[in-house]
């Protein structure tokens, strides 16, 4: 996967925010235009596992590229058109109910509708703690949708969290070479989560 012009979008699921920064700097360095956004909540918190102002660095840093913020700096995506793909990695629960809504309320939410409105293909990796519970019936409309992938996800923890669902972030680029071609990766319901995740 090289020469495309890629949407990389992150939220607040705080604990994965770190763990999707190395398939950015993969990207970027098979020679992809690599554009970076955040939501509000992954702007604005510092927690345990992180603090705002690194991963807002460190994405600047790794894609070389102005950090889109507002809703204002997304809303262009659309009439501009300039990209291939849109990736949210990691993808809330709240960010997925609101995507499948269409609640526009975050940059990241906004420069999903612009580059759907283009209908381009919108990738969604999930980190959700109530994938299999409230968040169900939205990922399987969203599944349903035309020019959403999802990168195969699994329970991360079935005893201590059984309603919780992760992406395996290891299958973001495989998942997203394909969604360029209109398909989704196989099979999309993974059994096993994989050491890089945890």
């Amino acid at each position: 996967m090289e020469n495309k012009n890629i949407g990389f979008a992150v939220t607040g699921s705080f604990c994965t925010l770190n763990k999707v920064l190395p398939y950015i700097e993969m990207l970027v360095k098979s020679g992809n235009n690599v554009f970076p956004i955040i939501s509000y909540a992954a702007a604005s918190y510092d927690t345990r596992f992180t603090k705002a102002e690194k991963v807002k660095e460190d994405l600047k840093r790794l894609t070389n590229n102005k950090l889109i913020t507002t809703i204002v700096e997304a809303e262009p995506i659309g009439p501009k058109s300039y990209l291939d793909i849109l990736i949210i990695a990691p993808c809330t629960g709240n960010t997925l109910a609101k995507l499948n809504s269409s609640i526009i309320d975050t940059p990241v939410l906004m420069a999903a509708k612009a580059h759907l409105r283009n209908g381009k293909p919108l990738v969604i990796a999930m980190a959700s703690n109530d994938g299999l519970a409230g968040n169900a019936k939205n990922i399987g409309e969203l599944l349903n949708k035309k020019n959403i992938y999802f990168v195969p996800f699994t329970q991360d923890d079935s005893v201590k969290k059984c309603f919780s669902l992760v992406a395996d972030f290891n299958l973001i680029i495989p998942t997203l070479e394909l969604a360029l071609d209109g398909k989704q990766l196989q099979p999309v319901l993974i059994s096993s989560y994989t050491k890089n995740n945890n």
